[in-house]
């Protein structure tokens, strides 16, 4: 038993939870609880399809991998890590997080402590699952329960700054059960806890965390727009601007994904209830929104340019997850290249090494193309910056192109300029 004395579950294993588990799992038995059986069979396996847990990790971790409600009761300290995505009207859905306060409302034993790690707007914890523990348990919170907030900080695809080693903010209900919330936490990360002096302001200072990181893409991607109407090359611009030492360096692009696509409007839905119309942050938001329709229109006038047409031409989009390396669909932002390329009448072919074909149909109703089955291309539109993608270089995209000439849009910047193969058009953003 470790030196907080508290029994562990974690609710919801996806990219954010599973490391969380493994961390406390490392030390003691810990109670491992997602409602998909096929992600609990996956991990009783020893496989993490996310791929943020190698397996050799995962194996050796003392984690009890269930989908049955009654062994959250084993734990007194509960960390819910479930997702909190957005509706086609792009308002906060909290219905995974309301749905997992009610399944563990329902476990919850006096003295229990809840801390939610995912994403909400400043006031859900308190406002929106304190009343749903409380419903389901009978027990009243600050007396009977307590709660506390620590968001996550988890960067998909980057090992590096994983669970452990990135600062933990935490807040709790009172004093006393701060001081619980920072000692379990302080026993598995190593780079410490800083104590917030509400539970708001932790909800609140997760949500301006991916809110600033989209206001400064969306700042890069308006400088793309601008730079390309000068005739300027964007990232040329940046390079030289990125020698001054306060220069902070940001690319534009995609911004998709499940948190930085998606946090700003929590905060901003929060501010317009409280009477406040945002302006800044909605305004980055539409940029960003805007980026893969702009990336599409820019290949069709490229192919137009070439004297190509347009309508039954084949296009070739390489990589559709959010972001390069992972696996992860949610909210890719591919989705709108490949949709306005449609809207002109192209023949478009998705690949990608990294995604899951299954997943692509069900979620955006895309059938996901194998590298031996690519028809030759008029255009191949460089989405997602695999290191596959990346390490084959030049050859590795023209061999997708008709005659191995045609229209390259490389979406981030990862092809060499100075090596642009014969009959190559090059564009990038």
């Amino acid at each position: 038993m470790s030196k907080h004395n508290r029994k562990i579950s974690v609710v919801g294993l996806g990219y954010v939870g599973l490391p969380v588990a493994v961390a406390f799992g490392r030390q003691e038995r810990t109670i491992g609880f997602d409602i998909n059986p096929r992600r609990i069979a996956e991990l009783k396996a020893g496989h993490d399809n996310t791929l943020e847990v190698a397996d050799e990790d995962l194996k050796s971790t003392n984690i009890q991998f269930t989908c049955e409600p009654a062994d959250l009761e084993l734990a007194d300290f509960h960390i819910v890590a479930v997702p909190t995505p957005i509706d086609h009207a792009k308002r906060p859905d909290m219905t995974p997080v309301i749905r997992a306060s009610e399944t563990v409302g329902k476990q919850l034993k006096r003295g229990d402590i809840v801390v939610y790690e995912s994403t909400v707007y400043p006031g859900a914890t308190e406002e929106d699952c304190v009343p749903v523990l409380e419903k389901h348990s009978g027990l009243k919170c600050g007396t009977d329960f307590f709660v506390g907030y620590s968001p996550e900080r988890i960067n998909p695809g980057d090992k590096e700054h994983t669970f452990t080693k990135i600062t933990k903010v935490v807040s709790g209900q009172t004093p006393e059960v701060l001081e619980i919330v920072a000692q379990v936490y302080e026993s598995v990360v190593v780079a410490g806890v800083h104590r917030a002096a509400t539970i708001k302001v932790a909800e609140a200072a997760k949500v301006i965390e991916n809110t600033q990181r989209d206001l400064n893409i969306a700042l890069m991607n308006e400088l793309a727009l601008i730079f390309h109407r000068l005739g300027i090359d964007c990232r040329d611009v940046l390079a030289a601007a990125g020698t001054k030492w306060n220069f902070l360096k940001f690319d534009p692009g995609l911004v998709g994904g499940h948190c930085i696509g998606v946090d700003p409007y929590y905060l901003t839905h929060r501010a317009q209830i409280a009477g406040y119309i945002p302006q800044v942050i909605l305004a980055g938001r539409s940029i960003n929104d805007d980026m893969g329709r702009y990336v599409a229109q820019q290949a069709v006038k490229h192919l137009i340019h070439e004297g190509v047409k347009v309508k039954g031409s084949v296009v070739t989009v390489l990589g559709f997850t959010f972001k390069e390396d992972v696996p992860d669909l949610r909210n890719t932002r591919v989705i709108d290249i490949v949709g306005e390329l449609r809207d002109f009448g192209c023949e478009v072919q998705i690949c990608d090494p990294c995604a899951d074909s299954e997943e692509a149909h069900e979620e955006y109703g895309v059938h996901l193309t194998k590298e031996a089955d690519l028809k030759p291309a008029k255009a191949v539109v460089f989405a997602v910056s695999h290191r596959e993608f990346v390490s084959a270089g030049w050859p590795g995209i023209t061999k997708y192109l008709e005659g191995g000439k045609g229209v390259v849009v490389d979406v981030k910047a990862k092809l060499d300029r100075k090596a642009i193969p014969a009959g190559v058009t090059l564009w990038r953003l």
